[in-house]
């Protein structure tokens, strides 16, 4: 199951680069909608195999995480958004960057989850912990007003410029680029601001990880249904980003849907042993997250209607 995962996931990549966006290119919002939607039924059909494979309830389990996960990595849109923004990353090149994003997430999610699946085999009262963390995670998302953050404050942003010899303007596509040092007249290699890009929404992956790791195996602890609904759920976030970066002021009350939805996988966990439960019921588990996130969906877009995107 596994090298057939890595398989589908590979040549998945490589149909994406290497016939769809061989050459650099913008990705309209029409487009964005399509791959999304390609990305989505991928997912889907996965979970549709996991179902007929290993059963009902890791079927379950899987489209409960898939769905939690999607939402999750909805959150980062606004923040990778930012990180553009500041670096001045030309939509040009802007696939490039997340699709090397994309390959750095896939490997740091494995070594997370792997450390994980490890700790909660050996150490099963693990679990409560996450599930507490989701609990106060929720609860501080729902009381706590968001801060817009600053980008050039980054602690990794300033130890990159302070350490390394860093280029103010782009060069194309390049993550590197030999130049002449400023005081040395020598030939030098040089980080462009792109790489810094991607640099930095890696590491904000990593932060989004400590939401979402916990929030999986909140919902199950076999790492297979971890890891692929993880992947899949983050393998279509590059093409939905250009889709939903220009409309994301529509979606202002999905967070409090998704810190609802983080205090219920959390609360689940200590209501199935107050109910004398294995397990809290996979199918309503699945039932009130979807419907928790469609509320938020379908109530953000009512209240936002023919509000304009912020410029």
């Amino acid at each position: 199951m596994w090298a057939g995962f890595i398989a589908l996931v590979i040549a998945i990549l490589s149909f994406d680069l290497g016939i769809l966006h061989k050459k650099n290119k913008e990705i309209g919002v029409g487009e964005s909608i399509k791959l999304s939607a390609l990305y989505i039924s991928l997912g889907l059909a996965f979970g549709a195999w996991v179902w007929w494979y290993l059963g009902a309830e890791s079927g379950l389990a899987y489209m409960t995480g898939f769905v939690v996960e999607k939402t999750l990595a909805l959150d980062n849109v606004f923040v990778i958004a930012l990180i553009f923004s500041f670096f001045a990353v030309p939509r040009l090149y802007q696939h490039r960057v997340l699709f090397w994003g994309i390959l750095g997430v896939i490997v740091l999610r494995a070594i997370m989850i792997g450390v994980g699946a490890t700790l909660v085999a050996e150490f099963s009262w693990l679990l409560y912990v996450f599930a507490a963390f989701l609990i106060v995670t929720g609860i501080k998302m729902l009381v706590m007003k968001d801060a817009e953050p600053d980008v050039s404050k980054n602690p990794l942003v300033r130890f990159m410029r302070n350490r390394f010899n860093v280029t103010d303007n782009h060069h194309g596509e390049r993550f590197f680029v030999k130049q002449a040092h400023p005081q040395t007249g020598k030939l030098v290699w040089f980080i462009t601001p792109l790489f810094m890009a991607l640099v930095v929404i890696e590491v904000a992956d990593v932060i989004f990880a400590v939401d979402s790791v916990p929030a999986i195996f909140a919902i199950t602890t076999d790492p297979f249904i971890v890891y692929t609904s993880n992947i899949f759920a983050i393998l279509g976030l590059r093409a939905l980003y250009f889709a939903l970066a220009a409309m994301i002021h529509r979606f202002k009350y999905l967070k409090p849907a998704l810190a609802i939805v983080l205090v219920f996988i959390g609360s689940k966990i200590f209501a199935a042993d107050l109910l004398g439960l294995e397990k809290f019921p996979a199918a309503l588990s699945l039932g009130i997250t979807f419907a928790i996130i469609a509320s938020g969906v379908v109530w953000s877009l009512v209240k936002t209607r023919g509000q304009a995107g912020e410029a």
